[in-house]
């Protein structure tokens, strides 16, 4: 296991490039294969279904954007970097706290990605300080890094929130399938369960051996004081800053949105990603002291969001020429072909694995693979809830060893991608396993 981890870091730190130019290679072997697909089409065709399709997507793409920038906002807040501190000095030994860190990074990516990456960040590192010298620190990161896996099965999940959206992109194809049918569903939550039992049960048989080194934190790393900058003299303020510092506004803004929210829960409505957006920025707004405190977490959630800006578009360029050349729709048949309506949620895990690869955002890879898949469930009668989530499981499945989703949290932390990948693809391996016979039986 140690040599995969190491052969694993070495291509990772090597050979991969950003994800934006992996981006840009599959763009011409999109408009290549486009162009001479089926009778051919003139490569103005191509052109104009690759534009059209840039388009197409603006909402869904701001939805996703929202979704980190809220969920880093509220870790951010104080009441929560609090209590994630407070959780840090339970556990008493190594193994515990490596179960800890893991559950704990379940739990917040569970709720958001965006949530999780930032809270699992801030626990490993604030592990780090407070047991310093009794913990392997780059597992601890790992352990962090790995609850992760459980984001696309979870309350934030770009694809189960998303299908669950009125308007949706594939709604033609596939109808609103609520969250009951996907997060909350039997099959699903099992999942989790083998998740939460599996992942901690590995890291901590990776810890070293009880007479060999462990690696900790620089003694000049302390503990986060929750210190924040003074607030300004208020004798001192213009009125435009008394209006920015003022606790009333971020205060009333949270409950109007509480209110919306309880009266939309209350009247029938369900669980959806603007309802998960809109949950955020309450509980973001409720927790911040003021104004300009809020818009400070949120411009840093914003820079972390730069790489859905830069590519979600061309996704949706891609996924025009697949749709309007009918690639989608021959891809899906020789899927068809392969498959079975019991085997097709197990194809379209392993496929969405490997797709994640190249294209490391959920929601970008349902742009380009939800056509397809849905396509092939329809002409087998397959379940469609069950073939989204099992392409939602094969994005989180392969985050183990994509460092796009790493950046966040290493950045938190203060190690490379270099110090965990070696622990992240165990994690990966063995639970490919135990994913794959899941696919099988939900």
């Amino acid at each position: 296991m140690r040599l995969i981890g190491r052969l694993f870091t070495h291509i990772a730190v090597r050979y991969l490039p950003d994800a934006f130019v992996f981006l840009f290679f599959l763009t011409l072997a999109v408009l290549g294969l486009g162009i001479f697909w089926g009778d051919g089409h003139e490569p103005r065709q191509v052109l104009d279904y690759w534009g059209n399709g840039f388009f197409s997507i603006y909402e869904f793409t701001c939805q996703i954007i929202l979704v980190l920038v809220s969920g880093y906002a509220l870790a951010h807040t104080r009441p929560v970097r609090r209590a994630l501190i407070k959780l840090t000095h339970l556990p008493r030994t190594e193994v515990q706290v490596i179960v800890a860190t893991t559950l704990i990074a379940m739990l917040c990516s569970w709720i958001s990605w965006g949530f999780g990456l930032v809270a699992g960040g801030l626990v490993a590192r604030e592990m780090g300080i407070v047991h310093r010298g009794r913990v392997h620190y780059p597992l601890v990161v790992a352990a962090a890094y790995s609850g992760f896996i459980v984001w696309h099965g979870g309350y934030g999940g770009s694809i189960p929130t998303v299908i669950a959206n009125p308007g949706h992109f594939l709604e033609a194809e596939m109808g609103i399938i609520p969250v009951s049918q996907t997060v909350f569903s039997i099959g699903n939550l099992a999942i989790l369960a083998a998740m939460v039992l599996v992942v901690p049960a590995v890291l901590v048989s990776m810890r070293p051996r009880a007479d060999e080194p462990r690696t900790s934190l620089p003694e000049g790393e302390q503990s986060d004081d929750m210190t924040t900058a003074p607030l300004p003299e208020r004798s001192h303020m213009t009125p435009a800053l008394r209006l920015e510092y003022s606790r009333l506004i971020p205060l009333t803004l949270g409950v109007i949105a509480l209110l919306w929210l309880a009266d939309h829960f209350i009247t029938g409505g369900g669980v959806n990603i603007n309802t998960v957006i809109l949950g955020f920025f309450a509980l973001g707004l409720l927790f911040s002291r003021h104004t300009r405190e809020y818009i400070t977490f949120c411009t840093g959630g914003s820079r972390t969001a730069y790489g859905i800006i830069m590519q979600f578009p061309f996704y949706a360029a891609m996924m025009g020429v697949i749709s309007g050349t009918g690639m989608a729709t021959d891809i899906g048949s020789a899927l068809v072909s392969i498959a079975s309506s019991e085997s097709l949620p197990f194809y379209s895990f392993l496929s969405a694995g490997l797709i994640n690869f190249f294209i490391p955002a959920g929601g970008g890879q349902w742009i380009m693979q939800g056509p397809i898949v849905i396509d092939a469930a329809r002409q087998l009668d397959a379940d469609m809830a069950n073939v989204a989530m099992a392409v939602a499981w094969g994005d989180a499945w392969t985050n183990m060893v994509q460092p796009f989703w790493t950046l966040p949290l290493l950045a938190i932390a203060g190690l490379q991608i270099r110090d965990i990948m070696g622990y992240t693809s165990v994690i990966m391996l063995v639970t490919g396993v135990v994913l794959g016979v899941a696919m099988f039986l939900i």
